[in-house]
């Protein structure tokens, strides 16, 4: 399989499948820009050989066709800006405009083309669609892992196209070898942190980390399902009692195989959903009939931290706690901090997850943990072992 360090783009038009899925306030300004910045490394590669470039992206969700909010075009000037050279735009991303414009372009030049979920073809992967897409290009570089477990024309079924051309950009080759460390290069104590809301959402993951972590720290809104599954008392807390069996067969395949999984011992408690709540602090057994448990309790994050700073490789995704509100935000930063710390004494430390990400973000952090995942989803299915269409069109 190629490479794209001995890859040589001199003369070539790249096709490049970034992930440009930002968000846009009312005015249209990119309020983060952490997905076009990573995607930049790549573009310049193919630039400084003597190629030119050709992106392709979805931004949010059409339903019906192209939509003002959510055309390509609001992201020309900030990719020219960083890229460091002028971008063309097509504002369709395939026919005549893609055509003539992918076809008069230079080496040092970059064309990004209209958002691709403009077309309905895209998200059903059809192989008509992908033939024009790649029709553009002489090469395919695909540099989107946060779409890669998506099987869509633009992902899956375009490097089909590219038998003999097909590679990863920097982003998709440091994912994939950071998220292999964590799986296959472990070291121990390995310790796997999951917060977030639902247990619904990540039965397969915690399944599957079984096999391989020393530890579980177990957060967020999910803990109250084991809680409840136990025989405690969580008052209006986000359960979900349908789950209470997956919940106990994760405790007992826990104990099966030598894993410490660990649950809260207190938490903060609201009477209501908002940052204004009247709050206490209270064992995580005992929560009374109104009130609800919004973050991880002082006792619980000390512990955590105990088993936080101990370990050589963590895995971190999900909140401990309702970490928009800054009255239960204390749960999240201090685990945040303390996967920093233990990072610099060593740790390898992997963050993945929209919430997670925002976190480390939020707090600073992101440039003191080992690796920052951009792909939640994909992430998270790569982990449970399944395969991930934008990664196997390339590895075929």
């Amino acid at each position: 399989m190629a490479n794209i360090d001995n890859f040589n783009f001199r003369g070539k038009r790249v096709l490049i499948r970034v992930d440009f899925n930002v968000p846009l306030n009312e005015k249209h300004d990119i309020t983060d820009t952490t997905r076009i910045d990573a995607a930049i490394p790549t573009i310049q590669k193919i630039l400084v050989d003597g190629g030119s470039v050709i992106l392709m992206s979805h931004l949010g969700r059409p339903k019906e066709g192209p939509e003002e909010r959510y055309s390509l075009k609001h992201l020309v000037g900030y990719i020219s800006k960083v890229a460091g050279a002028s971008v063309k735009f097509a504002d369709d991303c395939a026919g005549e405009p893609a055509d003539r414009l992918a076809k008069s372009l230079q080496p040092g030049e970059i064309l990004l083309l209209e958002n691709l979920r403009f077309h309905k073809e895209e998200t059903k992967g059809d192989p008509g669609f992908a033939r024009k897409l790649a029709s553009l290009g002489d090469v395919y570089v695909n540099d989107a892992f946060g779409t890669a477990h998506r099987a869509h024309a633009s992902t899956a079924t375009i490097a089909q196209y590219f038998p003999g051309n097909k590679l990863f950009g920097y982003v998709m080759e440091n994912e994939l070898r950071n998220i292999d460390r964590v799986l296959h290069q472990t070291q121990r104590p390995f310790t796997a942190i999951l917060g977030g809301a639902k247990v619904s959402g990540k039965i397969e993951i915690i399944n599957n980390l079984l096999s391989k972590v020393d530890h579980l720290l177990i957060g967020g809104g999910m803990m109250f399902t084991f809680i409840n599954a136990l025989g405690g008392h969580v008052g209006k807390s986000l359960v979900e009692d349908e789950l209470f069996e997956v919940a106990l067969n994760v405790m007992e395949g826990a104990r099966d195989m030598g894993v410490q999984l660990h649950l809260p011992v207190d938490a903060v408690i609201a009477d209501r959903f908002d940052n204004e709540a009247v709050r206490k602090i209270c064992d995580v057994n005992e929560i009374p009939d109104n009130w609800m448990g919004l973050d991880i309790g002082p006792d619980t994050i000390r512990h955590f931290k105990e088993v936080i700073g101990r370990s050589k490789t963590i895995l971190w995704n999900g909140p401990m706690g309702v970490f928009e509100f800054e009255n239960f935000m204390e749960g999240t930063r201090e685990i945040a901090m303390a996967v920093a710390e233990a990072t610099q004494q060593g740790t390898f430390s992997l963050i993945g997850g929209g919430d997670s990400v925002a976190a480390v973000n939020r707090f600073g952090l992101a440039q003191r943990v080992s690796y920052v995942s951009t792909g939640g989803g994909a992430m998270l299915e790569y982990i449970e072992g399944k395969e991930l269409p934008g990664v196997e069109a390339i590895r075929k």
